[in-house]
């Protein structure tokens, strides 16, 4: 497998998406994806631009290194939560990342058998007062 398909792999992991959704917001078909991250194919500029505008860090796919992220794009509870991060023990931070990474694979889980987002298990679970609540 080439960098630049394990490294698509992880972006479409990262932001927990199928490979059939990954493809259909690149414009490509499922086994088209599916050779791109295998390595068989390597992406056009087109694909990689459309789902680069949907958050994928295309310098990171295509160079192995992450973009940097503008300290002027945070907003003040981004840096209060940042920091707040960056404070904790690396094992905490180390258990922090497991706890998204597993949030975010349910919920698109879930989003992918229902695409309303009023309707995901994460809102139904909680509900829209103790998701408050957990701030």
């Amino acid at each position: 497998m080439n960098g630049i398909g394990t490294r698509l792999r992880e972006e479409r992991e990262r932001l927990g998406l199928t490979q059939r959704v990954f493809g259909d917001i690149g414009g490509v078909e499922p086994n088209a994806q599916g050779k791109y991250e295998s390595g068989e194919r390597t992406p056009k500029a087109d694909y990689l631009a459309a789902v680069a505008a949907r958050g994928v860090d295309a310098l990171y796919v295509l160079s192995g290194r992450r973009a940097p992220v503008a300290q002027s794009s945070l907003t003040p509870e981004d840096e209060r939560l940042l920091g707040a991060f960056r404070s904790l023990p690396a094992a905490d931070q180390s258990a922090v990342r497991q706890l998204l990474g597993s949030l975010a694979a349910a919920l698109s889980v879930d989003c992918a058998q229902d695409s309303r987002p009023e309707s995901t298990g994460f809102r139904r679970g909680l509900g829209k007062g103790k998701i408050a609540a957990l701030r």
